[in-house]
């Protein structure tokens, strides 16, 4: 499905200067920068202490996995508490809220010698990741200009991308305090940077403030005629926030019905595909892969790849549209999941030696993260911003963030339970049969959106009726 654009309808605009768009998008995201560090850690610094390397304590693999999936539980918490705030706090300091306790989970890992204080560590990080991961997409979606909304957006799962390679090379060299520390870096340059941005013009609005809002459209344009964007902002939001929005009308507004499910569709197959899984234990199904390959350096080879596929994504996404980069991407990783099941098959159920066969292992990974980055892993998140409108947006993205993250942890425990209970080749076959699946799933539900503006999409969604008495969806959309 397409949406044909509005843009004809429209007077023309002085051509804008996004750097400022680009500033406010890659210091906002350095916040998920230090979520993705926090997701990557286990990878490895579990090994470490399980073995009871550079650690005064030990763990079992089981609790392993719970300080592993904690961050995912508690998200719930800090989506939930996003989507009251948000609108209250406004999209910039909500942003800068998370700072802190991203901050201080790392001081806490970094001089934790017990269990608990590792859970509790986890537990912050937990909450600020969810409140990071329902504004930031928020934030970005309202402040980027529909030109590069693709690749600002698509940004937000580059840089979380980058933080999980980033602690994969730190904390696979520095013992698990001074990896910490190191990290702790990052939510203080968040902080330090971020405080100097404008806040969302759509937020302004909301709140009456519309000379702010101008300021703000102002400095994020690089111009000072934005008298027309402001206005069809103003009337966008306006339109929008008649009725204060509730939670329940995600699901009795047409409009908001489909989104929800488009997001539904969209998130499962992106974690049904073992995407988060297999992030947690990158180094361990390395390790299992064979005793030549050098997991450390398999897994940052591993996000290496993963985050330079996200970059070239990212570059790609207003061209070539989110639609053919999804199904390509599923495709890719099914074949990918398929192949490496096979290989630990061979390896756990026959007498067949396939030492020498090793590196399919690795190759398997690196054409699953390959394919995977290609689509799934950025398209879902950007698309987050694109297709809610202003009044119900915070409970959307709280939705959608407590979604993700139930089902991220299903899967995580799905796969160490199965892993150890009948083999690790179980997990990857049902992964590779997620894919084919969520795959029919995008093809018959999922809309183009490249290049849209938010009130186009919301257009679109809505399937409303002209003045002229046509179904404006017949114009507006190609099947």
């Amino acid at each position: 499905m397409k949406i044909t654009s509005l843009s004809s309808l429209n007077t023309k605009v002085p051509e804008d200067n996004y750097f400022y768009q680009y500033v406010a998008a890659i210091t906002g995201t350095l916040t998920i920068i230090t979520s993705g560090m926090h997701y990557g850690w286990p990878s490895p610094s579990l090994p470490i202490l399980e073995r009871l390397e550079n650690s005064t304590f030990s763990i079992s693999p089981d609790e392993g996995s719970w300080i592993a999936v904690m961050p995912l539980i508690v998200a719930l918490i800090g989506a939930l508490l996003a989507a009251s705030i948000v609108d209250i706090l406004g999209r910039k300091r909500t942003i800068i809220a998370t700072c802190l306790p991203f901050f201080a989970a790392w001081i806490m890992i970094a001089f934790s010698h017990s269990l608990p204080v590792l859970y509790v560590a986890r537990f912050i990080a937990g909450v600020a990741d969810g409140l990071a991961f329902t504004v930031v997409p928020m934030y970005i979606g309202e402040i980027a200009d529909p030109k590069i909304r693709g690749l600002l957006g698509s940004g937000v799962s580059t840089s979380w991308i980058f933080g999980i390679l980033l602690i994969n090379v730190v904390g696979s060299y520095l013992s698990i305090t001074t990896t910490a520390l190191v990290s702790s870096v990052v939510p203080i340059l968040a902080l330090l940077t971020f405080i100097w941005m404008p806040e969302s013009p759509y937020h302004h609005v909301m709140k009456g403030e519309f000379e702010e809002a101008k300021k703000s459209l102002q400095v994020l344009r690089g111009r000072d005629d934005v008298d027309n964007e402001l206005s069809r902002v103003s009337k966008a939001v306006i339109a929008q926030t008649q009725n204060t929005g509730k939670f329940l009308d995600l699901f009795t507004t047409k409009s908001n019905r489909k989104a929800v499910y488009i997001i539904m569709v969209l998130r499962g197959a992106q974690q049904f595909s073992g995407a988060t899984a297999i992030t947690f234990y990158t180094q361990s199904i390395f390790k299992e892969a064979g005793e030549d390959i050098s997991s450390e350096l398999a897994t940052i080879i591993y996000y290496t790849v993963q985050f330079l596929l996200n970059i070239l994504c990212n570059s790609i996404v207003d061209k070539a549209g989110r639609r053919p980069l999804l199904i390509l991407s599923l495709l890719g990783s099914a074949l990918a999941l398929f192949v490496e099941g096979t290989y630990f098959f061979i390896k756990t159920q026959t007498t067949i030696d396939v030492a020498p066969f090793s590196f399919l292992s690795v190759i398997s990974l690196i054409g699953f993260v390959v394919f995977f980055s290609s689509g799934m892993q950025s398209i879902p998140i950007l698309m987050l911003g694109e297709l809610f409108p202003a009044n119900v947006k915070a409970f959307a993205l709280c939705l959608a963030d407590i979604y993700f993250c139930v089902i991220a942890t299903v899967v995580s425990k799905f796969f160490q339970i199965v892993k150890d209970s009948f083999g690790i080749y179980v997990p990857f076959y049902a992964f590779t049969g997620s894919c084919l699946l969520g795959l029919v799933f995008i093809v018959l539900f999922v809309p183009e959106t490249k290049g849209k503006s938010l009130e186009e999409i919301q257009v679109f969604l809505g399937g409303k009726v002209g003045k002229d008495g046509k179904d404006e969806r017949s114009e507006r959309v190609d099947v």
